[in-house]
């Protein structure tokens, strides 16, 4: 089964979902925004993407990233725990399909796990 974490008031979000159903997939949405993540998960995903920092999975351009003052913090469990707090944070989309996981930007990236 193939997951997106999705946004749909995101134009990359929704290429990647639209990408994925072009392939003859229905994948299971996740409104990230809507079902908010634990750190768990956050770190879950991180591992998954196969990223060397949590900051490497935030939106560093989104406003609460500037107003929490998170560019100066370096403790990976409390920039978890923003992502967690303030979902708008985390990148989107994120394409999970047979324990691998993708950032859809560009959706293309997606093409190596579906």
């Amino acid at each position: 089964m193939v997951k997106i974490y999705h946004n749909p008031r995101c134009s990359k979000s929704r290429q990647t979902l639209q990408l994925i159903r072009d392939n003859g997939i229905e994948p299971e949405i996740v409104l990230y925004l809507d079902t908010s993540l634990t750190p768990d998960d956050i770190q879950s995903l991180i591992q998954m993407l196969g990223l060397p920092s949590a900051r490497d999975l935030m939106r560093r351009g989104e406003a609460i990233y500037k107003d929490l003052d998170l560019k100066k913090e370096t403790d990976e469990n409390a920039l978890i725990k923003a992502m967690a707090a303030y979902p708008k944070l985390i990148e989107r989309p994120i394409v999970i399909h047979k324990g691998k996981a993708v950032l859809g930007r560009p959706p293309e990236n997606i093409l190596d796990i579906i």
